[in-house]
């Protein structure tokens, strides 16, 4: 072929090259909540108006000049917000602008329906012991005791509960917290949820909503692990488990009993802990004790319909634990072993905090409210909020549950004071935000979903116990982020929704070996290009698909290889449950 005819024909395919991308929630958009769609570029652009037009007629509906340029982004020359919120007609649509044309989105009552349960599908795929989504079980033998001072390597009944992540390593900081979240997100609207499992996770229904089922698989671990007064353990395996990259019922991990024969169990002492090279830095048990004193409370509120039995026994538990905490103050860390990483967790006065006024709660004694309010005053804000940076897991949980529980209290002067905290936060978030195409305020640390999760969540919550407005855009956007209105635009939920871009190849042993789809699962997330490039161990698989979008300040990747942007966490998924389903019944009331 003539070098003259083949550079016409690169330059022409360059020129069909996708330079301008609309970015949308894939799920829809409820009628009357805040509409925005981004416009990103590679190019120079000016936008001075937009269209709304009928997906199936193509027709111009709605035609908005209300747009906000935010200059260069990530990968991107120019950026624009594209706020359609006026147009509230139930239908199916696409924006037109300046010649580019976006994804076909809907506006509907309907969007978020049964979306909280569809997480749930990766809460049943998570379990050990039973695993409803294997039909077969595993980590039969959990397991052996370490770190007491009398029964170490003595045998104790611990199966049960769910693996972390991709690793099959089992905590009670994440486990208590995904309890605690499921059983909120079910008490504050039970209405989201509906009965198609039954208590293992097996399709039949059994009279009880899943997402109780599921959160009463949790409490029932928690009570393995802390199964008499003052006794109580922290976590199953340690990260030896991370050279096993299979199905669960094929771990054979040996950590000196034989291959697949037990795992250890940690005990919690309130001392730092690691077996080999590494420790932590654990300073008391409060931390601990305080997620089983919560989980254990609520965790009352929700059963005593359902077990009455189990209900009155958690409950006495919950204030031993509490007290527990109070006479071992401190953070119980999780244990490292052969690699530097584990989750390194600083603050327990939150977890203090929400104890002590989840337990006020279900007692009605004043002096929890008390104790609540003396722990909050110590952390007014959750110090990853508005920060640039912060280490791994080191300020959890990433949503203070407590200041709501506090500014619910019936108590005038409480309410107002934890509320402000509860806003300062916010407000933290949103400056930090305010001048980016998505208003993303969150730092791109590991797990950055999470704290999107987390702060989604908590400009929902201020906003219903406040009737302030001024941060609904910020929580759209942020919702929206999850569902792909970001630079890669990708929903960040494996599965959800089917027809739209998702992760596809998540870090997980369940895809990679048997190309099983694990539903349901909130990925990690983005992360600077600083943290991606320290990381050890990533090796993408395949081209990356998203290699237009990506840029040295973050990176997305939906590759198997990536473990820092592309696993699904068990916790995570947990912490959205409670947004789902609010936006399920928010327009329903």
């Amino acid at each position: 072929m003539p070098k003259i005819i083949l550079c016409t024909l690169l330059a022409a395919v360059f020129s069909f090259a996708q330079t301008t991308w609309i970015r949308i929630n894939q799920l829809g958009y409820l009628p009357d909540s805040k509409k925005v769609a981004v416009l990103v570029s590679k190019n120079e652009l000016s936008i001075k108006s937009f269209t709304l037009c009928d997906a199936k007629t193509g027709k111009e509906v709605f035609i908005s000049r209300k747009i906000k340029s935010f200059g260069g982004y990530t990968a991107f020359k120019s950026s624009y917000r594209l706020d359609f919120s006026r147009f509230n007609k139930t239908g199916e649509y696409y924006i037109y602008c300046n010649t580019f044309k976006s994804p076909v989105f809907k506006i509907n009552k309907n969007v978020y329906d049964g979306t909280a349960d569809f997480l749930l599908n990766y809460m049943r795929q998570q379990q050990s012991g039973y695993n409803p989504f294997l039909k077969d079980s595993c980590h039969t033998h959990d397991g052996f005791i370490i770190y007491h001072p009398t029964l170490d390597s003595t045998y104790i009944d611990v199966k049960g509960g769910w693996h972390d992540a991709s690793d099959y390593l089992q905590y009670v900081t994440t486990s208590a917290t995904a309890v605690y979240q499921m059983l909120f997100a079910y008490y504050v609207n039970p209405s989201a949820f509906g009965d198609f499992y039954d208590k293992d996770g097996n399709k039949s229904p059994n009279g009880i909503p899943d997402v109780v089922d599921e959160a009463k698989w949790g409490l029932d671990w928690l009570m393995k692990m802390n199964p008499q007064k003052n006794v109580m353990f922290n976590q199953i395996a340690d990260d030896r488990d991370h050279n096993l990259y299979d199905l669960p019922t094929a771990d054979k991990v040996d950590y000196g009993k034989g291959k697949g024969l037990g795992r250890p169990v940690y005990y919690c002492t309130g001392k730092p802990q690691g077996p080999f090279k590494y420790k932590n830095r654990t300073t008391g048990i409060a931390s601990t004790a305080a997620k089983y004193a919560s989980s254990f409370a609520l965790g009352y509120e929700v059963m005593k319909k359902y077990y009455p039995e189990f209900a009155e026994k958690i409950k006495v538990k919950a204030e031993e634990a509490y007290q527990y905490g109070l006479e071992n103050p401190g953070v119980c860390q999780t244990a490292p072993c052969v690699s530097p990483y584990f989750y390194e967790e600083e603050n327990w006065v939150d977890d203090m905090e929400l104890a002590a006024a989840q337990l006020f709660k279900t007692t009605g004694k004043k002096n929890y409210l008390e104790d609540a309010v003396r722990f909050g005053r110590q952390e007014k804000v959750t110090p990853w909020m508005g920060a640039d940076t912060a280490r791994h897991y080191q300020w959890y949980p990433f949503i203070n549950l407590g200041h709501y529980a506090v500014s619910t209290s019936k108590n005038v002067t409480y309410e107002k004071e934890f509320a402000s905290y509860i806003k300062d936060g916010i407000e933290k978030v949103y400056k930090r935000g305010e001048k980016n195409p998505f208003l993303i305020g969150i730092p791109f640390i590991w797990c950055s979903n999470n704290l999107v999760s987390a702060m989604v969540t908590q400009a929902h919550l201020y906003n219903r116990i406040t009737g302030d407005k001024k941060y609904l855009e910020m929580e759209a956007a942020l919702r929206d982020w999850l569902f792909g209105c970001n630079p890669w635009g990708t929903s960040m939920i494996v599965g959800l929704p089917k027809s739209g871009v998702c992760p596809k190849d998540p870090h997980s042993g369940f895809t990679l070996n048997n190309r099983y789809e694990i539903d349901g699962g909130l990925v990690d997330g983005p992360v600077y290009g600083t943290i991606y490039r320290k990381l050890l161990g990533i090796t993408l698989h395949r081209e990356d698909k998203f290699k237009d979008f990506q840029s040295s300040y973050v990176v997305y990747h939906d590759d198997y290889g990536d473990y820092s942007t592309n696993e699904p966490t068990m916790d995570g998924t947990a912490g959205l449950i409670y947004y789902l389903s609010a936006m399920q019944t928010m327009e329903k009331k």
